[in-house]
């Protein structure tokens, strides 16, 4: 399977992918589904379950309003967030939607989606079902959705279809790479960097040029970060938590150049930058996958430390950036999972951080060799780690997560560039073990709340 950088950099908003994006993009398909069909004039009565962890942690990561809003034909790219919750008002007056081609359409959002705490659906994690109700009650249709992470969707059919072997490669690009090890061999057979032959890839899909697209992701990635700076408050869902990245940011402005700067504040950039895109996406606020929202921070941090921090940095550097943290990305996400409801927080922020130092490591120089064994440096250090977000918000300790996940992206970087590539684990193996990892990992620790931070609180 063939995944772009506009796959896995997708511009959405918060507080998660598959929580609040696929949903509303499941929801979205539901309903152009049921446009299609001959009998859809006879639609009365729409409903929703939601299964596995999106029933569990649902309400924190706002996966019903994020229903409601796809119902009434919103995509989470050009979704303006500041309005959503007055649209989810307004249909909680009304209690019905308009669909193009059908009509007005009863949805009651008290009583017609529902949170089944049941065990998930078969296909994954985090299921959905919707159904559409004619006259006396019959069934017009009937879908199960699934959101499994950074926002991909897929339909019952659809995930039955999906091959299952890990080494299915397309067919259509020049370098069709499922692994480590063939990145690393068509590398060398063509003299070309991963960033050279992931772009080759996607003119050879897409036929189109990459620099704007890519430019717009930066953009977003970059203007998330300047959102979160300057924002104060409390952040919302009940825990209190107030938005800090604006006061660090200050005490480092009033730092720079001084003498009373520590060496270690290079580490504080990243956390601030880091922490500033996962605030904007606790809020809901407009934020890009890299690979999932959770882990949203991650690659931002790590790409704006590059531009404004390193030394020799540019315009090419940063476009190596993004495309080589799209190719490791891809890899994961074909070869494991980057959805925490699935492997637990390994997957999102071990992910993302394998990807940053990979990105990183590509545009300050390093090999392929270099570049593969930063990545496997990030993603090692991040085996185990669980998904256990607490009152179900994209908050503690997802927050200070992105950060530290930032730092240990540089620090893998920076370590296998001080090298020469050659190392004992390889990357392909470090990525099975995380599968293997979240295959074992109990499911309280895998975005339901239920278990690890979230059931360890204060006592108050």
């Amino acid at each position: 399977m063939f995944l772009s950088v506009f796959d896995i950099f997708k511009v959405g908003i918060g507080p998660s992918s598959s929580h609040t994006m696929g949903p509303m993009v499941a929801a979205s398909r539901f309903l152009a589904a049921l446009a299609a069909l001959p009998g859809r004039t006879e639609c009365r009565r729409l409903t929703v379950s939601l299964h596995g962890s999106l029933a569990f942690t649902g309400k924190g990561h706002a996966t019903d309003g994020a229903v409601f809003l796809g119902l009434m034909g919103f995509l989470p790219d050009t979704l303006d967030p500041d309005q959503a919750e007055a649209l989810v008002a307004r249909l909680k007056d009304t209690r019905s939607i308009t669909a193009p081609g059908i009509g007005a359409i009863s949805f009651d959002p008290d009583s017609d989606l529902v949170f089944d705490y049941g065990p998930p659906l078969p296909g994954h994690a985090n299921g959905m079902v919707f159904t559409a109700f004619g006259r006396s009650d019959t069934v017009l249709l009937r879908q199960v959705w699934y959101s499994i992470g950074g926002g991909f969707v897929v339909s019952e059919d659809e995930l039955s279809t999906i091959s299952t072997s890990r080494d299915a490669a397309p067919s259509d690009v020049p370098y069709p790479f499922t692994s480590a090890v063939e990145m690393l061999r068509m590398g060398r057979e063509s003299g070309l960097s991963i960033a050279a032959m992931k772009e080759a890839n996607e003119r050879a899909r897409h036929g189109r040029d990459l620099e704007p697209g890519l430019e717009r992701l930066q953009a977003a990635m970059n203007g998330c970060i300047d959102r979160g700076l300057r924002q104060e408050g409390i952040l919302p869902g009940g825990l209190s938590v107030r938005r800090r990245a604006r006061g660090l940011h200050q005490q480092l402005l009033g730092e720079h150049g001084s003498n009373r700067a520590q060496p270690h504040a290079a580490t504080d950039w990243l956390l601030v930058y880091a922490m500033a895109v996962n605030e904007e996406n606790a809020a809901g606020g407009r934020v890009v996958t890299a690979p999932t929202n959770g882990a949203a921070g991650v690659v931002p941090a790590v790409l704006r430390y590059y531009s404004d921090h390193c030394i020799g940095a540019g315009a090419d550097g940063e476009r190596q950036f993004l495309l080589t943290a799209a190719a490791i990305g891809g890899l994961i996400k074909h070869r494991a999972s980057i959805s925490g409801a699935e492997c637990g927080c390994q997957a999102e922020i071990g992910s993302a951080s394998a990807m940053a130092a990979a990105g990183l490591c590509a545009a300050l120089g390093g090999s392929n060799e270099q570049i593969e064994n930063a990545a496997e440096i990030a993603l090692e250090h991040h085996l185990g780690m669980t998904c256990d977000p607490v009152g179900g918000l994209v908050q503690v300790p997802c927050i200070e997560r992105n950060g530290l996940g930032a730092i240990k992206a540089v620090a893998a970087a920076s370590l296998a560039l001080r090298g020469d590539g050659q190392h004992f684990m390889p990357l392909d193996n470090c990525i099975e073990a995380m599968r293997q990892t979240g295959q074992d990992m109990a499911t309280k620790y895998k975005e339901t709340s239920i278990g690890g931070l979230a059931v360890n609180l204060p006592e108050c």
